[in-house]
């Protein structure tokens, strides 16, 4: 190289230089306030709906035993809360605190003034101790709401069953089905109310394709034929059904349930598996299915705003689910992927 070409170097320099002053000067400059080291922002955002709470909390059941048949824990007071419940909740922009079913009812009681709505979840215990504890929240659900606090509530599987026997008094209204491990479409029944449903801000494709594609997970053996719920003036008269399905001995099954007065919704499918589940190769993880467990989470914490709770912030705190630490189930065999254990 010669001598005169190393005399550019200094003259790029020069010119990079100067570029790189020249786009600093062109940026906008944010005001600044001694006050606060931090740049005022310009006032253009619209304002929060004042009605609505933006930090709603959901309360969910926690389930007799350790969700994997005593290979995580045998103690007799155990209980469990599946992890994918709380993923779910936490999906649709809101937080957890559990509501241990054997705790004191004061404990129970004073957690369900922390809470903006509650989920009933999947599982196998409907009697003792455990149907008593879901009969009183339930009632104080109905409490809540009587009284103009919005608060919903959400029963899925087993949870709807619970609701079945709670409402129609009698623990022997469910039939079998056999609707084990599979997953499967929803039928939505002539002139379904849609807009006033879970399935309200679900797009039109989506909807479509509940129909017609497998995309929502069942497991359950019990549930409830049309014609049972129909024909029962407890269930029919705070019930109205949303879709159907069939079981594998092409038996009809009421699927999705909407209280006519209350903001209650049943399922006897999974919402929250086919996004956090993992233990069956049958759940259903295609991008729509996971649009499904979306717009099923986002309507729950939607109700949950309209509610008038506001619980101090501590309080919260104190009884949050982070307050625990979850367990990989899938390592003791059969059972959920991921639970929290109460002890």
């Amino acid at each position: 190289m010669s001598f005169w070409s190393f005399l550019w170097i200094p003259v790029l320099v020069f010119l990079l230089g100067y570029a790189e002053g020249q786009w600093r000067n062109s940026l906008p400059v944010q005001p600044y306030d001694d006050s606060n080291s931090l740049p005022q922002l310009p006032v253009s955002c619209p304002v929060p709906d004042p009605k609505l709470y933006y930090l709603p909390v959901i309360g969910i059941l926690t389930h007799p035993g350790d969700g994997a048949s005593g290979r995580l824990s045998n103690a007799t007071t155990a209980s469990f809360i599946p992890a994918s419940y709380v993923k779910f909740a936490e999906s649709g922009g809101a937080r957890v605190i559990p509501l241990i079913y054997n705790e004191p009812e004061e404990n129970l009681l004073k957690k369900l003034e922390l809470v903006n709505g509650v989920i009933f979840t999947g599982g196998w215990a409907n009697a003792g101790l455990y149907y008593e504890t879901a009969r009183k929240i339930f009632t104080k659900v109905l409490e809540k709401n009587d009284a103009g606090n919005y608060f919903p509530l959400y029963g899925i599987c087993l949870g709807f069953e619970l609701l079945s026997m709670i409402i129609n008094k009698d623990i022997n209204i469910l039939e079998e089905f056999s609707a084990s491990n599979q997953a499967s479409t929803l039928q939505f029944i002539d002139n379904a109310n849609i807009e006033e449903s879970v399935f309200q801000r679900f797009p039109p494709d989506l909807l479509k394709k509940l129909s017609t594609d497998c995309l929502v997970m069942q497991n359950h053996r019990y549930g409830l034929s049309p014609e049972r719920l129909l024909n029962n003036q407890k269930l029919s008269s705070f019930f109205e059904i949303v879709t159907t399905c069939v079981d594998e001995n092409d038996k009809v099954y009421v699927s999705t349930v909407r209280s006519r007065n209350y903001p209650v919704t049943g399922f006897q499918w999974h919402p929250e598996k086919n996004a956090f589940g993992w233990r069956s190769s049958r759940i259903p993880h295609t991008e729509d299915a996971i649009r499904v467990t979306q717009y099923v989470a986002n309507f729950l914490v939607s109700e949950a705003r309209k509610s008038t709770t506001r619980p101090l912030a501590q309080e919260v705190l104190d009884n949050l689910i982070y307050n625990y630490i979850p367990t990989h189930g899938g390592k003791a065999g059969r059972g959920y992927d991921e639970v929290y254990l109460f002890t």
